[in-house]
């Protein structure tokens, strides 16, 4: 299968004042293309600080020390990947919310409250798809002036459309400018040498420079009357918006778009965040425990949802859960992580039917089954600090198998068998 994203070594500390946090250890994980990819362990492993490093919005005091993150987004970047981590903030805040978006794990803090459903949908039009809005209001100026009526609608609707031209021009330049420097940087992304760490110096800084914007269009936004020309657009964006809604199944679509978080339940709710996840059709979604503090009946709808889409809209989802239920239920492969190492990885069936780390066995054995009698089964011990996390294998002082090389050195990943890798010393040639 075709690799959509990829970290390598990835490294993520907090520094605290107690501490540095050591949150990622050296994480390596692959999302394919056309696949639904979870992440599951226990609250706190660092399953969010993982998809937030593949984002680049850890916040401060969070800090990624390194690693790799490769994205395989365009057929022409798939012989080797682009590294997001050595892309300047502005590539980074083109392919947010366009090429790759998220699902956060709290719908309610996830939405402004003083601002309009409407309007919190519409921003993803606006900053990544203004120029397809831009086009589809041109084109209905030219309908409505092909149907002639009066002398001044007819003028002032040539000045729009006029305005609007010239936005668009000048945003179609600024598109070229930016495709041409990303290429660009791409070419010399391996490169050392120190003419070449120069120019993509320069190039970086081009690139955080130039501007989408026509000097006409903005000049004519600061004349109070003027200015109006913009509700065009609005309403186009709007009608975006509704559609949006519609075909996730919000009902009432129109009046939920002119109202506000607070007035919604909180599977609604949920459904707005994922409306503007969605929004420019990524080709990856995270979705970090969407289905958290929701009822059972909603979280089933959520679910499904979430199902129907990667059908129709998206290429693949990264699902986080600590859920394995839901793992079982919506995932093609899984990785099960544990104090901020990958433990397992494999297909879903395989991880199941043959679970082969410790910590992975722990977790299938304190899942409530319909034949159960007794008392379940509990792993022994807590997560660790992970200021001063264990040495060598993390999970080792809650593990019936330690062993002494376990305490001192961090056991490698080895490929088990095809598509099923573990990190454990139990399995040092790939058999136990």
């Amino acid at each position: 299968m075709q690799k959509l994203i990829e970290t390598q070594n990835l490294f993520t500390d907090f520094n605290t004042f107690e501490g540095v946090v050591k949150a990622l250890n050296g994480v390596a994980l692959v999302v394919n293309e056309g696949e639904t990819y979870g992440l599951v362990g226990e609250s706190g492993c660092g399953k969010s600080v993982a998809v937030r490093s593949m984002m680049r919005i850890v916040q401060a005091p969070g800090r990624i020390t390194d690693g790799k993150v490769l994205i395989f987004f365009r057929a022409e970047d798939r012989s080797r990947g682009i590294d997001i981590l050595r892309r300047s903030e502005a590539y980074m805040t083109s392919i947010r919310g366009d090429s790759i978006s998220m699902i956060f794990q709290e719908a309610c803090t996830s939405l402004n409250p003083v601002l309009s459903i409407g309007f919190q949908v519409g921003e993803s039009f606006h900053f990544h798809r203004r120029a397809q809005m831009l086009e589809e209001t041109i084109r209905e100026l030219d309908e409505e002036l092909g149907r002639g009526g009066f002398f001044l609608a007819r003028g002032w609707k040539r000045l729009c459309r006029s305005l609007f031209a010239r936005e668009l021009g000048a945003l179609k330049e600024y598109e070229a400018a930016i495709d041409s420097i990303d290429h660009e940087l791409y070419q010399l992304e391996q490169a050392t040498a120190g003419e070449a760490l120069r120019r993509k110096g320069s190039l970086q800084r081009r690139h955080d420079r130039l501007g989408e914007k026509s000097a006409l269009a903005e000049a004519a936004k600061r004349v109070p009357f003027l200015r109006r020309y913009q509700h065009r657009l609005e309403r186009t964006v709007r009608r975006q918006v509704v559609e949006l809604l519609r075909s996730l199944g919000v009902p009432n679509p129109e009046r939920i778009a002119e109202g506000y978080p607070h007035e919604l339940s909180g599977g609604m709710q949920q459904r707005i965040v994922i409306a503007i996840a969605l929004a420019c059709h990524p080709v990856l979604l995270i979705a970090d425990e969407p289905t958290s503090n929701l009822d059972v009946t909603i979280q089933a709808q959520i679910v499904e949802l979430i199902k129907s889409l990667k059908q129709k809209v998206i290429s693949s989802v990264l699902f986080i859960t600590h859920d394995l239920g839901l793992v079982a239920e919506i995932c093609d492969r899984a990785s099960v992580m544990y104090a901020g190492d990958i433990a397992e990885t494999a297909s879903v069936r395989e991880l199941f039917r043959n679970p082969l780390h410790p910590y992975t066995q722990g977790l299938m054995a304190s899942v409530p089954k319909v034949s159960q009698t007794g008392e379940l089964a509990t792993i022994p011990g807590t997560v660790p600090n992970l200021i001063d996390p264990p040495s060598g294998c993390r999970f080792h002082p809650r593990c019936p198998h330690a062993m002494e090389i376990c305490k001192g050195v961090k056991p490698p990943t080895i490929e088990h068998s095809p598509g099923h890798w573990v990190a454990c010393y139990l399995y040092p040639d790939g058999k136990k």
